[in-house]
């Protein structure tokens, strides 16, 4: 899970700090995230599928479909 956020963020060009900022956090607490050092919340996990337009399963590496759900 912590590498698919981290290569969503590259290949968008963002920065840990953009992400952080869109998520209102410290980019300290975003990057501990993308390395696994912490848990990401459910409350994040929702935020950042709907910035990257993707699932959460994706994220959570249960499909390699990048496409959201038809809702």
């Amino acid at each position: 899970m912590y590498r698919r956020i981290r290569d969503l963020r590259e290949d968008r060009d963002l920065t840990q700090a953009q992400v952080a900022k869109m998520l209102q956090m410290s980019q300290t607490g975003y990057s501990k995230y993308e390395t696994g050092e912490n848990d990401i919340p459910t409350s994040i996990l929702i935020q950042l599928a709907n910035f990257y337009e993707t699932s959460i399963d994706y994220l959570l590496n249960q499909t390699d479909e990048k496409k959201r759900y038809p809702k």
